[in-house]
C-alpha cells in the first residue's frame, strides 16, 4: 500500500505543477500581447471602456473602444481619451483646438456629446484647457 500511496501523491503534485505552469503561460501571453498592441498603437492604453453615458447616443456604457496615438495634428470633432490625473480616463469629443505657431503644442477643449457645458470645469490641472500630454489616444472603433 505504501507504494501506492506515494505514486498517488507524486501524480497529483505533478498535476497541479503542470496546471501551475499552464496558468503562468496564459497570464505572460496575456501580458505580451498587451505591451505588444501598446507599442503598435502607441498609447498607454490601447482599449478602454465607456464608463458613463455622456458621449450617448453615439457610444453607451459598456461600449469598447480602441485607441491609436500617433503624431498627427488633433482635429476637433475626433473621439479622445484624456487622462489629466483623474482615477479613471475620459472618453469625450473635441470640439475645439488652438495651436501655438511657435510650437507643437495645441490647447485642446472637450465635451461630452450628451453633456450641455465643455469641460472646462472637469479639468483637473489649473488650466482651462488640455494639452496633448494629457490625451491618452484616440478612438479608432
Amino acid at each position: 500500500m505504501g507504494w501506492i500511496e506515494e505514486n498517488m501523491k507524486s501524480t497529483h503534485f505533478r498535476q497541479i505543477l503542470s496546471q501551475a505552469i499552464s496558468l503562468g503561460m496564459v497570464i505572460s501571453s496575456a501580458l505580451i500581447i498587451w505591451k505588444g498592441l501598446i507599442y503598435i498603437t502607441g498609447s498607454e492604453s490601447p482599449v478602454v471602456v465607456v464608463l458613463s453615458g455622456s458621449m450617448e447616443p453615439g457610444f453607451k456604457r459598456g461600449d469598447i473602444l480602441f485607441l491609436n496615438m500617433n503624431n498627427d495634428p488633433i482635429r476637433a470633432g475626433q473621439i479622445v481619451v484624456f487622462n489629466d490625473g483623474r482615477d479613471v480616463p475620459i472618453v469625450h469629443r473635441v470640439i475645439e483646438v488652438h495651436e501655438q505657431r511657435d510650437s507643437k503644442e495645441a490647447d485642446i477643449l472637450t465635451k461630452g456629446d450628451a453633456n450641455p457645458h465643455d469641460d472646462r470645469m472637469l479639468y483637473t490641472s489649473s488650466n482651462r484647457w488640455l494639452q496633448r500630454k494629457y490625451i491618452m489616444g484616440r478612438a479608432v472603433g
